[in-house]
């Protein structure tokens, strides 16, 4: 029997995804039994959704909801990461993995701060070295 994860990966995106440890991150900043789904969304549905829910007009890289104490989602824009990766002086698969830790630590309800940057840091630090 498959071990229960408590994490979904949708993908409505041109491509593959980048093949990364998702899971693993997940349960390491918000716990195992964290429910979280992971969406890699499009342009417009990612400055839709930052509209519709954030009141902000532009086009995000990343954009966390949470729904309960126990449950959230994240969605992520690939472009936007390829895109953004080289102004962070990193790789795309990189920035994604910090750009999907940025997300857990604000569903974790960290605020922007340097505590909230050293945290993913040293989570970025442990996953991709």
């Amino acid at each position: 029997m498959a071990k229960k994860t408590n994490f979904t990966l949708t993908a409505h995106i041109k491509g593959n995804p980048p093949r990364l440890p998702f899971v693993r991150i997940k349960n390491k900043v918000l716990g195992e039994k964290y429910h979280l789904s992971l969406v890699f969304a499009t342009k417009v549905v990612m400055k839709k959704f930052n509209k519709k829910y954030r009141h902000k007009d532009y086009l995000p890289n990343v954009l966390a909801f949470p729904l309960s104490k126990n449950e959230g989602e994240v969605f992520i824009s690939l472009d936007e990461a390829k895109k953004q990766a080289p102004d962070f002086d990193m790789s795309f698969k990189k920035f994604t993995v910090f750009l999907f830790i940025h997300a857990l630590l604000h569903l974790k309800g960290r605020a922007h701060s340097s505590r909230m940057e050293s945290e993913e840091r040293r989570i970025l630090k442990f996953f991709h070295s």
